[in-house]
Formats: structure tokens, C-alpha cells, sequence
């Protein structure tokens, strides 16, 4: 699958005259909780020739692609990429720091994580996690639930865990988190990783409370820290400077 997706990349680029700076698996399959039906959600980020950014004409900034094969495209144009990254956006730092990689430029990737690095706030990154594990939570308290509304909910809410406890970027891979939590839930979520990963998407699984219970707990835990967290610096002058020369290269 990873030549079919270097294959779909390169047609990407001839399709739309893009260069793709690079590109990374995203969701389940990056997290490590892929079902077998699962799709492969591939992120990129692309730049335009430099002519395109004097147009008078605004221009797309999004490029998004699906195919029979189940490859989910995304991808960001330098410029929207480099405005999220002034945000600490959550998930472009996790597209920068990814556990799978299809193709990059080594030395754009190692600027941008740099940047990523000076950029990063960790109450506004905390809040895009937190959001995530709320959208989740009435799901998750059904009688029945789809074991990949348990690990997004339990991902977020531990990589918020990690913000407030480390103060640094979350890893993005769920093993590398779930440390954080108590061992019964530990426990639980590897007996339900081993499930998931012979059940279809649309498999339900009956309610777990000890799941189910620390998500709760674990909401108010980062809520209730949010506000002892700091902000991002300003690097505005440097992304700007960054921008105007990546355009020009070759």
C-alpha cells in the first residue's frame, strides 16, 4: 500500500502543479488502533510555483482526494499551513511529528518542527484535545459503543493529560500514552485493542465503565488545569521570512 500511496502523491502533484513537502498517515493507523477496514488517512502539506501567490485571485488552499482503495487525502497549502502553525494548531503538530511518513524534505521538516517547537502553546493545544474528547463522550456513555469512539476519546484525553503533566507536545502514537493512565484502564484498552483489531468499524462493544469513568475523570482533570498553562511565542516575522524563501526554492 505505501507505493500505491507514493503512486497517488505523485499524481496529486501532476494534477494540480504542486510540489508536496510532506506527506504523513494520520488517524488510527498513526495512532496504533487500526481496525482491518480501516482507511488510510494521508496529510500533506504542498507549496504552489511563487507566480501563484502574486494572483489577484484567491486560491484554494485545501487539496482532498478519496479513493476506491480507501486513501483519505488532505493536504494544506504552505501558507494555511504556516497560519495554524502561529496557532499551535493540534492537528498539524501531530502531522509533524508523525509515527508513519510516506515522503518528506528533511530539512523543510526539521524547520517546521522547530517552528513547532516555538510556537507551541499548551493551553490552546490542551483545549483542541479536550474539545475532542467531549465530541466523544455521549457516545462513549451508550449502551453500546464502536471501540473507535473508546481510543479517540481516550487518545485526546491523555494527550491532554500529557500537556498539563509535561508541558511539551504530545506523542502522537497511543502507546506512548497510555502510560498516563491508572493500570486497570491500562489493562482494559490493551484487551480492547486485541478486539479491535480483528473487528470491523462498525463492530459495537458494550459499554465499559472503567473506560467510560475515567474519561469522565479525566475531562475535569484537564479542565480544571487548563488555566495554570501558558501561551505560544509570537514568530510571525520568521514564519513570514520562512514562507517567502520555501516558495522560491526549486
Amino acid at each position: 500500500m505505501h507505493q500505491s500511496i507514493l503512486n497517488k502523491l505523485s499524481e496529486i502533484e501532476k494534477q494540480h502543479n504542486i510540489t508536496i513537502l510532506h506527506a504523513v498517515e494520520s488517524g488510527s493507523r498513526a495512532w496504533g488502533f487500526a481496525s482491518p477496514d480501516s482507511d488510510y488517512d494521508i496529510r500533506f502539506i504542498y507549496k504552489r510555483p511563487a507566480v501563484e501567490y502574486l494572483s489577484l485571485w484567491e486560491k484554494p488552499d485545501v487539496i482532498e482526494f478519496m479513493t476506491a482503495e480507501d486513501l483519505d487525502g488532505s493536504g494544506w497549502d504552505i501558507n494555511k499551513t504556516l497560519q495554524l502553525l502561529a496557532k499551535s494548531n493540534g492537528a498539524l503538530l501531530e502531522w509533524l511529528f508523525p509515527p508513519v511518513t510516506y515522503y518528506t524534505n528533511p530539512e523543510f521538516l526539521a524547520q517546521m518542527q522547530d517552528f513547532a517547537a516555538q510556537c507551541f502553546s499548551p493551553v490552546a493545544t490542551l483545549h483542541h484535545y479536550l474539545g475532542t474528547t467531549k465530541n466523544f463522550m455521549e457516545v462513549c456513555d451508550a449502551e453500546h459503543v464502536k471501540l473507535k469512539s473508546y481510543f479517540y476519546a481516550l487518545r485526546s484525553a491523555l494527550a491532554g493529560k500529557w500537556i498539563i503533566d509535561h508541558n511539551t507536545i504530545p506523542p502522537v502514537a497511543f502507546a506512548q500514552l497510555l502510560p498516563l493512565a491508572p493500570h486497570e484502564v491500562q489493562q482494559k484498552a490493551q484487551q480492547l485493542l486485541a478486539i479491535k483489531a480483528g473487528q470491523d468499524e462498525k463492530y459495537l462493544h458494550p459499554r465499559e465503565a472503567v473506560i467510560t469513568n475515567f474519561l469522565k475523570e479525566i475531562i475535569e482533570y484537564n479542565r480544571n488545569n487548563a488555566a495554570k498553562l501558558g501561551a505560544g511565542h509570537k514568530i510571525n516575522a520568521q514564519l513570514e521570512t520562512f514562507f517567502r524563501e520555501e516558495i522560491q526554492r526549486a
